[in-house]
């Protein structure tokens, strides 16, 4: 079972998005929050698989609930996936350099919603990684450095590989297929990768490998 925390300062948009996912079988509404600093304490109670989180909310916003989120180590195990519109995009990347596993925009169709929610719940991927791209494109024309570049020196070649295919938003298969390797080799890879670089989950691998200049706007 598949437990979601919603977080959004709109009613109705929680209401909707609360009926979309009660009528799946293998999902459930743990809680509902108004802001931030609700879905956080309610986040430490319930400890969700997914938190569909509102970027722009009051009290606490949803950069700093989801950074709050990804530093707890008793919600290791949480996912944030973040709630926007697509007028809002200058937010997403800092959203995913705070942990967020990736983002869902409103105006999302259910059927794309559903799965989105059961692919955040497995980590086995970024969400929608074509409009990822984009936005990550736009906004680290000139990548924030860290110390990202030193902890690539830690991978393989074969991890660095699949790291950078990873930030280009392919998935296990197509990965394994691309290296010319079996998917269950290509997710050892990325496994191992993730752990070297202590990153909390695919989309951090994608924020460190921008940061590091292992990939580039011009090829992500």
């Amino acid at each position: 079972m598949i437990r979601v925390l919603l977080v959004d300062d709109q009613p109705l948009l929680r209401s909707g998005f609360r009926a979309l996912l009660d009528v799946e079988d293998d999902i459930e509404v743990v809680a509902e929050a108004a802001d931030g600093r609700q879905g956080l304490a309610l986040a430490r109670e319930h400890r969700p698989d997914i938190v569909l989180l509102d970027i722009q909310m009051p009290v606490l916003d949803g950069i700093e609930t989801t950074r709050r989120i990804a530093a707890d180590p008793d919600l290791a195990g949480v996912h944030v996936v973040i709630l926007t519109n697509y007028g809002l995009d200058e937010y997403v990347f800092d959203a995913l350099r705070a942990g967020a596993a990736g983002f869902l925009v409103k105006d999302i169709v259910p059927e794309d919603f559903l799965h989105a929610v059961r692919v955040a719940a497995r980590g086995d991927a970024l969400l929608a990684p074509s409009i990822t791209r984009k936005l990550i494109s736009r906004y680290v024309t000139e990548p924030r450095r860290t110390g990202a570049g030193a902890q690539l020196k830690e991978l393989t070649n074969r991890e660095r590989e699949a790291v950078a295919l990873v930030a280009q938003g392919l998935s296990n298969d197509q990965i394994a297929e691309r290296l010319v390797i079996s998917p269950l080799t290509a997710k050892t890879h990325i496994n191992r990768a993730m752990a070297k670089l202590h990153a909390r989950d695919r989309a951090q691998l994608v924020v460190l490998a921008y940061e590091s200049g292992l990939v580039t706007p011009r090829t992500g």
